[in-house]
């Protein structure tokens, strides 16, 4: 996914040196032999996926009489559906990390009339909320647990496939706010022409989310927050949004009463142990079950029956179990070593809509990765919300690891513009020196 080299010309005027051979001329290219934090983004997401893939498999072992259950062994993992959401994930990754953002940011950010940008925002709502409903449209719709979260379909020499538009609405989002808050730059410090549209388009979108999926509405209700924090908007027009965020928060919580009861039992799960406090308590005694170094790989005994979830939201209570202490601290690792290249890069960028979309993509997988810990651990109520690139998801891993290959191509502009940096330089010097 890097690219290949591109000669700098040499400026007209500047004093000629001897020719050198093709393998010692400065070469613009994504800087060989030096770690740069795009090179961390990958290896830490390639971990995190091929540990996903390992922990989905153990967790979906099953109870069978000896000879007739599949067995788990490297051929199945290596053939297993989550291996190929494995390959998609990285081809995603791939392709957005070879995408020319420093164009693509120039020309979306050009200085734009009202109407314009407006239009801009309305088609990206529409976009976003079009995907949202077709989990209501019958024959695509898939009900699970209660909620209409997924559209599934066949195809042809594939199989059922589903897809959760939640996801894409997620990481659509962002890059509708990153788009608008650069395209209308200082202009969003005006309350009616500037912040309140993207309110209100946001805010819609929210609100559908929260119908079905609280977890993921509260997180892109979050995640706009900070994109807010990071515009030129004033502060103090920060209050409306937080206040209207809130009040959809504590609707959307007063109106279904099994959340209501998922806020009573974490305070106390064993009001309704085997209820609504079921999920909470499994959980704790799954984590607990781990101690130190775990009962080890494909040992772990909550997945068989006792443990709901256990390949999805609920996963990290099984890598707790199975590897202990060392493998919730390494899985913890590879989160934060992302997130710390994210922000190497994201301070360096200069143009408002790339920094903006690299935060706002940040954000996003910090805050899902924290609440999904949280949960799973007992600090925060019961939420369907995954551990991004390692909970069974063939949409959260392809879209969360595309979103990353953009800050990955983030940072092969900024390594392309320093070496073309450091060969004007070099022009600049005496013969002498230059040498």
């Amino acid at each position: 996914m890097y690219g290949a080299c591109s000669r700098v010309k040499p400026r007209v005027g500047a004093p000629r040196r001897e020719e050198v051979s093709s393998s010692e001329r400065p070469c613009v290219r994504y800087s060989a032999g030096v770690l740069r934090p795009g090179h961390v983004i990958v290896c830490g997401v390639l971990s995190l996926l091929c540990l996903g893939v390992v922990m989905v498999n153990s967790a979906g072992m099953e109870m069978a009489p000896l000879g007739l259950g599949a067995s788990v062994s490297v051929d199945t993992i290596l053939l297993s559906r989550s291996s190929i959401y494995l390959c998609l994930a990285m081809l995603a990754m791939g392709a957005a990390a070879m995408l020319p953002v420093r164009r693509m940011a120039d020309n979306a950010s050009l200085p734009a009339e009202h109407a314009p940008r407006l239009t801009g925002l309305v088609l990206g709502t529409i976009l976003i909320l079009t995907a949202l409903v077709t989990v209501y449209l019958p024959g695509l719709s898939r009900e699970m647990n209660g909620s209409h979260r997924w559209i599934a379909f066949d195809l042809p020499m594939v199989g059922a496939l589903s897809i959760q538009p939640s996801e894409i609405a997620k990481w659509g989002t962002v890059v509708l706010c990153a788009w608008y808050l650069a395209r209308t730059g200082s202009g969003i410090r005006s309350f009616f022409s500037g912040l309140l549209p993207l309110m209100i388009a946001c805010g819609a979108i929210i609100l559908v989310i929260l119908k079905e999926d609280l977890g993921t509405g509260a997180l892109v209700a979050m995640t706009f927050g900070c994109l807010l924090l990071a515009s030129q908007a004033k502060r103090w027009h920060l209050l409306l949004p937080v206040a209207a965020g809130s009040g959809a928060l504590a609707a959307a919580v007063m109106a279904e009463p099994y959340r209501l009861r998922r806020l009573e039992t974490f305070m106390d799960p064993y009001v309704d142990p085997q209820g609504a406090g079921y999920h909470m308590i499994q959980s704790m005694a799954t984590v607990a079950g781990g101690q130190g170094w775990g009962r080890g790989l494909g040992n772990g005994l909550q997945k068989f029956g006792y443990l709901p979830e256990d390949t999805t939201d609920f996963l990290f209570a099984i890598i707790c179990e199975e590897l202990g202490i060392f493998g919730a601290a390494m899985v913890a690792a590879l989160y934060i070593l992302i997130l710390w290249a994210g922000v190497l890069i994201v301070r360096r960028e200069v143009r408002p809509m790339l920094k903006l979309l690299g935060l706002g993509f940040l954000a996003t997988l910090g805050g899902q990765a924290l609440i999904n810990m949280l949960v799973v651990t007992g600090w925060a109520p019961t939420k369907g919300i995954p551990l991004p690139l390692v909970s069974s998801g063939g949409t959260g891993w392809i879209l969360t690891a595309a979103s990353l290959g953009v800050l990955v191509a983030i940072d092969r502009a900024q390594a392309h513009d320093e070496v073309a940096a450091s060969s004007d330089t070099a022009d600049d010097l005496p013969e002498g020196l230059a040498a």
